[in-house]
């Protein structure tokens, strides 16, 4: 036995079934389809949502109205309290720095929020601030750009 010697334990990984290999084969004739019908033949398949050539629940319901989810802006929040912790005096407060120190997930859109008090002089370059946060951060020295 070696180090680099790794496999999975016996029955971790199954056989894959090879179909349609004669009788011997043990999945011949019909290679696990069944008889005969849609679903054994090739490309025989169904879409979701299918009632066997029923109208489909779907079809039937009326469609009405509008829904802008499709459209939706996801917006992150963060608070004041949050950025006075993780940030030193000067730093630069943007998408960027945010997502480095986990403040937020992924390149969304940030708004900053006045939950809480900051003291520090930061410079912030995000997508939205409410009125009351951006009062708080301009009476520590603050600048806010909002891009």
């Amino acid at each position: 036995m070696h180090d680099f010697d790794l496999h999975a334990p016996a029955g971790a990984r199954k056989r894959k079934r090879i179909v349609g290999r004669g009788q011997g084969s043990g999945h011949g004739t019909t290679a696990g389809k069944g008889n005969k019908g849609q679903k054994a033949r090739s490309g025989g398949k169904t879409y979701v949502g299918f009632e066997g050539g029923q109208m489909p629940l779907y079809r039937r319901l009326a469609q009405r109205g509008f829904s802008n989810y499709p459209f939706k802006k996801e917006v992150q929040i963060v608070n004041l309290e949050m950025i006075e912790k993780a940030y030193n005096e000067g730093e630069l407060v943007n998408v960027t720095s945010l997502t480095a120190k986990r403040l937020i997930k992924g390149k969304a859109l940030v708004k900053i929020l006045a939950h809480g008090d900051i003291s520090k002089k930061l410079t912030f370059k995000v997508g939205a601030v409410s009125k009351a946060a951006k009062e708080k951060i301009e009476k520590a020295g603050g600048v806010v750009d909002v891009s």
